[in-house]
């Protein structure tokens, strides 16, 4: 073996091992605490146990088959139309706890089995059969709402309108 692959080959050995390090504890004279790897006056070592890892397994991927897109085609055609009576678009008011009660409405009414579904946004926020959707503690600005017929099996169905408003509430500052 030649001193070059000889050292070529040790150096593999020395950085294919794990490299630990160690962590040293200081506290100062004001209580402050600091972690380190260098080893100072005072500090103490930690031991500090080996991360955990968890490999996931990779989701499946999701197929759309056209049988599903036409069956969601034809359960969302049967609704003429779907909107917001209240809040109206671009309409500012006043909650004083931040409550808003959303109603909505279809045309024809909902079928049985079917929900509305609220987003405020783009987070959903409640889901009803009666059309009545309350939701608590908004927070004071200009929000977007949309909602959605669901069907039994939790499909979105229906797409109405997006809503913009703007909720006032009182603060220290005014």
């Amino acid at each position: 073996m030649k001193p070059m692959s000889g050292l070529i080959a040790a150096l593999l050995v020395v950085l294919a091992t794990p490299v630990s390090s160690e962590v040293y504890r200081s506290v100062d004279a004001y209580g402050n605490v600091t972690y380190t790897d260098e080893p100072t006056n005072g500090a103490e070592r930690v031991d500090v146990e080996p991360v955990t890892t968890i490999k996931l397994p990779k989701p499946e991927v999701v197929q759309e088959t056209s049988e599903l897109r036409e069956e969601v085609r034809r359960k969302g055609a049967a609704y003429e139309e779907l909107s917001f009576d209240y809040p109206e678009n671009n309409q500012a008011f006043h909650s004083g706890s931040g409550d808003i009660m959303f109603q909505v409405q279809s045309t024809p009414a909902l079928q049985p089995g079917h929900r509305f579904e609220v987003t405020l946004d783009g987070q959903p926020v409640g889901q009803s059969s009666d059309g009545s959707i309350n939701v608590n503690n908004v927070f004071r600005g200009t929000h977007e709402a949309r909602v959605f017929i669901i069907d039994e099996k939790g499909v979105q169905i229906k797409t109405g309108p997006s809503i913009t408003f703007t909720v006032h509430r009182p603060s220290v500052l005014n």
